[in-house]
């Protein structure tokens, strides 16, 4: 199904992005209306309607993230969003959150790579309430510089925790060695002598240039009626002077002439643990591109619950770790593939060994019919069950206008999963697992020597 962009909507018109019906067929069970209307400057509204629930999940979302931060900026995305629970002209930072609290709602944000999302869970009553606070806080935040001072503490001492977490550590590790030192390849947060740089003139700058009304887009999704969301979001947006030039539109889809760059690295982290930890992955696929459902199958396979591979045959058969899984990332111009785990130092080779048999098994000679079928199901029903959650339809109405591919009907995502061929799958595996892979492991000396000698075929 083609949807029309919303760089090609007219500034001021509403289009129906999906209409879905609740037939009982497979995916229309959660039948559905998705409405999109473009505000003057480029503001985006855009809500899902969903039949017999009582709340709704709201979102405000900008196509700004951490990878659009020049090396002076680094981890001030994260620190913006801090500073915007800060207060405003019209609300301090505790009435920002005592007004939320008062109607048993819940009000958060977080920072991607690619974007940031302000979000709250309302009753339907309290939607207007959730709007006003939300577009107050983004669009008219004062960033009152002892907050400044205040929050860079706070942001540090979440990197300490971080710093202090082996998985978090493992997983930045990771992604500095898959991508070295790029955007990409660097901490969501920052570090500390970033985040000790950071001047309040730096992040007022950056949020004044970032959050502009034709990169963001206000995403509704539960008891919610569409024309009521866009009158309310309007009033505040033109309360705050932020509609932005009524002459011009949304900005485009984030995209990227180049695909950012992947080299295989291995980064060693050696630390006092009782557990090595460990990210074992290899260049994959873009947000956009067709052969994600394919990837997202052998996903299942190799590493995606209590039947796979790798969970059979490292946990269940050999007992050799207690966590060990695949996972998929992607953006718009990279993604990759990779395993996961934990195990005792003195096992970390034995259980690398198995990962690389197991990708290399895949490579070379697919998989069976059972296994596709298994794996196709598992994707099934967890796209199908997450969008019973209107927090994970407010995600996924606001992620489809600001990064390619645009808004797939449940029908059509089914039907893309049920297309998925053996040799689909084998191809995939060969594209992605033949390549030298990526490493990073954390732990004491004896697991990262250990797990050197694995990966150079040694051990």
């Amino acid at each position: 199904m083609a949807h029309l962009s919303a760089t090609e909507q007219p500034l001021g018109s509403t289009r129906t992005l999906l209409k879905e019906h609740g037939d009982g067929a497979k995916g229309g069970a959660i039948g559905s209306l998705v409405r999109r209307t473009v505000l003057p400057g480029g503001l985006r509204v855009v809500t899902e309607a969903m039949p017999g629930v009582r709340s709704a999940a709201l979102g405000l979302w900008t196509g700004v993230g951490s990878r659009d931060e020049s090396r002076s900026l680094d981890g001030a995305t994260h620190f913006l969003e801090h500073l915007l629970f800060k207060g405003t002209a019209r609300r301090t930072a505790l009435d920002i959150s005592a007004q939320l609290d008062a109607v048993g709602g819940e009000l958060n944000a977080f920072t991607g790579k690619e974007f940031t999302c302000y979000h709250a869970r309302v009753l339907d009553a309290d939607v207007p309430l959730a709007i006003d606070v939300l577009c107050d806080m983004v669009t008219s935040s004062v960033i009152p510089s002892h907050e400044v001072e205040s929050e860079r503490s706070v942001i540090l001492e979440e990197i300490a925790m971080h710093d202090d977490d082996p998985d978090d550590v493992v997983h930045d590790a990771f992604g500095s060695a898959m991508y070295g030192d790029s955007v990409l390849g660097r901490p969501i947060t920052g570090s500390v002598t970033s985040i000790n740089a950071l001047t309040r003139r730096q992040i007022l700058g950056y949020y004044r240039r970032r959050y502009t009304a034709d990169k963001l887009v206000f995403a509704a999704a539960g008891n919610v009626d569409h024309a009521t969301v866009v009158r309310l979001v309007r009033r505040s947006f033109e309360r705050a002077d932020a509609l932005g030039d009524p002459s011009r539109g949304p900005a485009p889809v984030r995209t990227s002439a180049a695909r950012a760059r992947t080299v295989p690295g291995t980064a060693l982290v050696e630390r006092p643990t009782e557990l090595a930890s460990f990210v074992l992955g290899a260049p994959a696929y873009p947000r956009g591109d067709s052969r994600r459902f394919a990837l997202g199958v052998l996903n299942g396979i190799i590493g995606g619950g209590t039947s796979s591979r790798l969970f059979q045959e490292v946990r269940e058969m050999r007992g050799l770790a207690y966590t060990i899984y695949s996972f998929t990332s992607q953006y718009v111009d990279s993604g990759y593939f990779a395993v996961a785990g934990g195990c005792m130092p003195a096992k970390v080779g034995d259980v690398l060994g198995i990962c690389l048999d197991e990708l290399a098994k895949a490579a070379s000679a697919g998989i069976t019919v059972e296994e596709l079928d298994r794996g196709k199901g598992q994707l099934r029903g967890t796209l199908v069950m997450g969008l019973e959650d209107a927090g994970a339809r407010m995600t996924r109405i606001a992620k489809a206008e600001l990064v390619p591919g645009g808004l797939l009907s449940v029908d059509e995502s089914l039907a893309l999963i049920d297309a998925v061929t053996l040799d689909d799958v084998h191809g995939v595996a060969q594209e992605v697992f033949s390549p030298e892979p990526t490493l990073a492991v954390l732990g004491p000396a004896e697991a990262l020597s250990r797990a050197t000698r694995a990966t150079r075929g040694t051990a």
